[in-house]
């Protein structure tokens, strides 16, 4: 079998889920190579896992210049190793590095590109979800290789222990893709939920939640079941949460097993960010609210009731 190029993306020596689902979709269409893009030390603790979840080889470029330059260092790389390998395609989450090395990619190689794809044949053919949600595509690339990125949760990743043998790659990078230096990283403080885009739940408040405050009522369900916390735009432009936790078509795209939205109406904006979410439940006041069209199971009532109630029954099972 061909082999199938997958992008590793981690952080701070842990694989992003994103990653082990690109490696259990590449068994369907090829031998998964699993390339590794980073600083020198970035591909030691992700060896063995990367083995586990089926990386028949592990391709590890390692370089300076791949951390201290914005992303075109690594997508210059990338295109190198492609010609080099002349794979029968190449995956890549459906991140923000991730779109944009895949989008670079296209044109380094002049090859077509499927991005934010949830599903992918074997023969090549990609679906997506456009139009903010409203219509289902199915494509291909007809111009090179399948070159696609895979949104996250799109699957359930699977182990499949493989060789995982790790070849060194020589790393040059050209002087124009180092015009774009790193000056500055800053950590950001996580807290233990699990992070937004990866998780298999998602608690989301809206404007019905009413203030700042009142989102320890959705904290504290998302706690209670282990989940990433969300937020309209409504609610993160009210100043109710940060920016950072906004699910939308301006904020971050998810598809969990199971999303909670509380006091969420359901505007097409936020739709587009989360109904490829598998079970959707939607407690809501008004019952005209748009968001009972696309959930699974709807409560009409006062969120404030509902979720507490939903809270002290978890509790009891646990």
């Amino acid at each position: 079998m061909s082999d199938v190029l997958v992008v590793v993306e981690s952080a701070n020596g842990v694989l992003k889920k994103v990653t082990l689902e690109l490696l259990t979709l590449a068994r369907d269409l090829g031998t998964p190579v699993a390339v590794v893009l980073g600083a020198p030390g970035t591909a030691a603790p992700l060896t063995e896992k990367l083995a586990e979840y089926g990386a028949a080889k592990v391709l590890v470029a390692e370089h300076e210049d791949l951390a201290g330059f914005l992303v075109a260092p690594k997508a210059a790389v990338l295109a190198d190793i492609v010609r080099a390998t002349s794979p029968a395609a190449v995956l890549l989450g459906s991140t923000q590095e991730g779109k944009e090395i895949a989008g670079r990619l296209a044109v380094k190689l002049d090859n077509g590109i499927l991005t934010d794809v949830v599903e992918l044949s074997a023969d090549g053919v990609g679906t997506q979800v456009a139009f903010a949600g409203s219509t289902i595509v199915h494509s291909k690339v007809t111009r090179g290789i399948p070159l696609v990125t895979l949104r996250g949760n799109s699957l359930t990743p699977s182990p499949a222990p493989a060789a995982g043998a790790v070849e060194t790659v020589e790393v040059t990078v050209p002087a124009e893709a180092k015009l774009a230096t790193v000056v500055q990283r800053v950590a950001e403080t996580k807290g233990a939920r699990p992070e937004l885009s990866e998780a298999s739940i998602v608690v989301s408040g809206g404007r019905g939640v009413g203030s700042a405050e009142n989102f320890k009522v959705v904290e504290e369900l998302a706690d209670l079941l282990g989940a990433a916390v969300g937020a309209s735009r409504a609610a993160v432009d009210s100043g109710f949460y940060p920016h950072s936790f906004q699910v939308g078509q301006t904020g971050k795209t998810v598809s969990p097993q199971l999303y909670i939205a509380l006091g969420i109406s359901g505007a097409i904006q936020h739709r587009a960010g989360m109904q490829t979410s598998k079970t959707i439940v939607a407690v809501n006041k008004d019952t005209e609210a748009p968001i009972f069209e696309l959930a699974d199971f709807g409560v009409v009532g006062d969120l404030f009731a509902v979720a507490p109630q939903a809270a002290e029954e978890i509790r009891k099972r646990k």
